[in-house]
């Protein structure tokens, strides 16, 4: 009789969703991890008949999931969370937040926000996240200390910053850091041009032809608000993605974040470029930027990952939170209550996610020979009974203090609430020396009258 083969962790939950097949769950199961991989999905009553664990974690009232992919996002704005709310996208930037980041950002910004982000992040479910920010390589180091998944994308601006002084000085920091993480199992890099408004068409040009070559991501604000669209088309006589298209920049490697203001003709060229797009419904709604279409993407085929996008503009990073909206949102968008079902949303959250940053071969489902990224969430508290559908209750009523472990590459990063390699003091006392180093602006009392 074959003896049982020695693994490390076997995870026993009373269910088991793995996202694909959609509609598929598993009950009374254990998911097998060795090597940082998944192995098998057995039922739990004869796991141990095949596999020795080194671990077994007994999950009872639980179910498993692929972690989230939060594909858009500024981490280290979490220190800048609630610096300035209540405003339009282009003063929200031009009269407060760049000039805070100018003031204030450096590597240790960077680095401390960064964590401090990553700690929200593991214990609201996300395991990946698409970052774009300054001073990357410090965020890079934080992501890789932690254990997190990552895709990190540098910034490209024409103007000057703390971090570089022109467009080809962004790209060439860029590139240095991409050889440093060439081989990185858990992180990889990208470029971040931030938005066609602030990066022009010779680095653009550039961007496209240094990422076809590095077969490297590159993420872009696009058609965040119908400001940003009428300026283009007054400057140039073209919208925004018909430029990304005439430089060679809207491919298969290119993520459209936000994309509220489409047209058939917009939707037209997403298609046939094969680029994806990041929809963050919470932030869009705050800046009230727009709602991009979600289902009318969808049923193209297009590709839609899902994001929070900055603490500055959400103001947190809780991708069940937005899992919610961008299901309600989404409804309201196709007037159509059948619209983006909790399976869609779910899919949205995690595999779509995934394969919007190249990544779904290896996250996004629970399958065999994925890294196990998976995070559980307890589902027996009295707000969570009766429990008739498993979907529709994560997604219309799950939150996020009902994520209770998390794990990365087999590696467990929350167990039992608790963070495994983020230390909550120090990250609690970095952040309380930054709030008392940045100072908001004064805000103005309103008139009762």
């Amino acid at each position: 009789m074959p003896q049982p083969k020695p693994v490390d962790c076997i995870i026993s939950a009373r269910w088991i969703l793995p996202i694909t097949p959609a509609g598929k769950l598993f009950r009374d199961c254990s998911l097998v991890i060795h090597k940082g991989c998944i192995q098998a999905i057995r039922p739990s009553d004869n796991v141990l008949q095949d596999f020795t664990p080194t671990q077994h974690v007994q999950l009872n009232e639980h179910v498993l999931m692929p972690g989230l992919v939060n594909a858009h996002t500024h981490a280290a704005m979490s220190l800048l969370r609630g610096y300035a709310d209540d405003l339009p996208l282009m003063r929200w930037l031009k009269d407060h937040i760049w000039p805070a980041e100018k003031r204030f950002v450096d590597a240790d910004f960077v680095h401390d926000g960064t964590q401090l982000a990553m700690a929200e992040m593991l214990r609201t479910g996300t395991t990946c996240f698409s970052d774009m920010y300054f001073f990357p390589d410090a965020a890079a180091a934080a992501v890789h200390q932690a254990g997190m998944r990552a895709q990190i994308t540098f910034p490209i601006m024409d103007f000057p910053t703390s971090w570089a002084t022109d467009a080809d000085n962004y790209i060439h920091k860029g590139l240095m850091l991409h050889d440093d993480y060439r081989s990185h199992p858990r992180i990889r890099i990208g470029f971040g041009p931030h938005a066609g408004y602030t990066v022009s068409d010779i680095p653009m040009r550039r961007i496209a032809v240094l990422a076809e070559e590095l077969q490297a991501p590159v993420q872009i604000h696009l058609h965040e608000t119908a400001t940003e669209v009428l300026q283009a088309v007054d400057a140039t006589g073209i919208r925004p993605i018909e430029r990304l298209m005439d430089l060679g920049v809207l491919t298969p490697l290119t993520q459209c974040v936000h994309m509220t203001q489409l047209s058939d003709g917009d939707i037209d060229l997403l298609q046939e470029s094969g680029a994806s797009v990041i929809h963050c419904p919470e932030s869009n709604l705050k800046l009230a930027s727009g709602i991009c279409p979600v289902q009318k993407l969808m049923n193209r085929g297009i590709t839609i990952g899902l994001g929070t996008d900055g603490s500055a503009s959400n103001n947190d990073l809780d991708m069940f939170g937005e899992i919610t909206t961008a299901a309600l949102v989404g409804k309201v968008a196709a007037h159509d209550a059948a619209a983006l079902s909790a399976w869609q949303v779910l899919h949205m959250a995690t595999l779509g996610g995934a394969k919007a940053l190249g990544l779904d071969s290896q996250i996004g489902s629970l399958e065999v020979g994925k890294a196990a990224d998976v995070i559980a969430v307890q589902l027996d508290e009295l707000s969570s009974l009766p429990l008739y559908d498993l979907a529709s209750h994560l997604t219309y009523s799950n939150r996020r203090t009902r994520v209770t472990h998390s794990w990365v590459a087999g590696k467990l990063l929350l167990r039992d609430g608790e963070l495994t390699t983020l230390n909550e003091t120090e990250l609690r006392n970095r952040a309380l020396h930054w709030q008392h180093v940045i100072q908001p602006p004064a805000a103005k009392p309103e008139s009762l009258a």
